[in-house]
């Protein structure tokens, strides 16, 4: 795989597993995907499902850097990806979330850990921001094409427009702020639910994106000569569009739901068979808190600056 390939697709992730687990109710009212659990009966199988994908994962050449999160005050510690994000100009950086108990996954020891293996020179907080109820939620809220320093949001009370402007900024990225909502007209809350940008493919909910942004989209697709895998409004409801693309031990792997892997067609899963192995994990009393795989992995993108 090219070196331009492996910017996109990172060979390691950080995951999060949760000792206790339940569908966070501050996060309700605006995830679609979300829905009440029972705590005592969804903890053991919420430990299981991320265990399994983590053995899953490490089988296929993943390196996966584990933290345990033993509290009971953080029930979306196992979306990380919403918090941090790491970047090639040796960048961490840390966002402001939405939901006050959201904001208590931050972890200092997991920026550490990044920061002594893997040479970022340089750590930017935006959490401060959440005073002044400005928000960004981390790869979330940003869907970034790395290759073509792109990075695409979907505008919502999650994802701050000047926030945005400021990562896109710092990061010498275009930011790419859209409109979308579902059939019931409520608004996308991650762009991450709607959208996945590979290194030659993007798979993407184009029927709840806001008609007059389609042809920007497309336009700008076009140009990064990504092949565009049209996904429906039932398969964005089975988190089809929640996916991320890793550098296995073979080559390109796409890790996503058993879900979604289940709701895409034959001859979706021909096409993108022609670019990646799709890789099934299954996670479906996570996925009823309102995210997926996707949300559980936080891509670490190697610094490619000097030291």
């Amino acid at each position: 795989m090219s070196t331009v390939a492996n910017k996109q697709a990172p060979n390691s992730i950080v995951m999060v597993r949760p000792h206790q687990f339940v569908s966070n109710p501050q996060t309700m009212a605006d995830n679609a995907f979300q829905r009440p659990l029972d705590a005592k009966q969804t903890a053991k199988a919420a430990y299981a499902e991320v265990t399994n994908a983590i053995t899953t994962l490490q089988n296929n050449g993943i390196q996966v850097h584990v933290f345990e999160d033993t509290g009971t005050s953080t029930p979306d510690s196992v979306f990380p990806n919403n918090w941090f994000s790491t970047h090639h100009n040796g960048l961490v950086i840390s966002y402001p979330m939405y939901a006050r108990n959201r904001r208590l996954e931050y972890r200092q020891d997991i920026i550490n850990f990044l920061q002594a293996n893997y040479q970022y020179q340089q750590y930017v907080d935006f959490r401060r921001f959440a005073n002044e109820d400005k928000f960004l939620e981390g790869t979330g809220s940003v869907v970034f094409d790395h290759q073509h320093k792109l990075a695409y949001s979907v505008e919502s009370k999650r994802t701050d427009a000047e926030l945005l402007r400021q990562v896109c900024q710092l990061l010498g990225y275009q930011d790419v702020l859209f409109n979308a909502a579902d059939e019931h007209n409520m608004p996308i809350y991650h762009t991450n639910v709607l959208m996945c940008v590979a290194t030659q493919f993007v798979m993407i909910g184009m029927n709840m994106v806001a008609t007059a942004d389609k042809p920007r989209l497309y336009n700008l697709f076009k140009q990064s000569g990504l092949s565009v895998i049209e996904l429906s409004n039932q398969q964005i409801h089975q988190f089809c569009g929640n996916a991320l693309e890793l550098q296995a031990a073979d080559g390109s792997v796409l890790a996503l739901s058993e879900t979604a892997f289940n709701a895409l067609s034959e001859a979706q899963k021909t096409t993108l068979k022609q670019y990646t192995r799709l890789l099934p994990l299954a996670v479906p009393t996570i996925e009823a808190a309102g995210g997926s795989v996707r949300c559980m992995l936080a891509g670490v993108h190697p610094s490619m600056q000097k030291a």
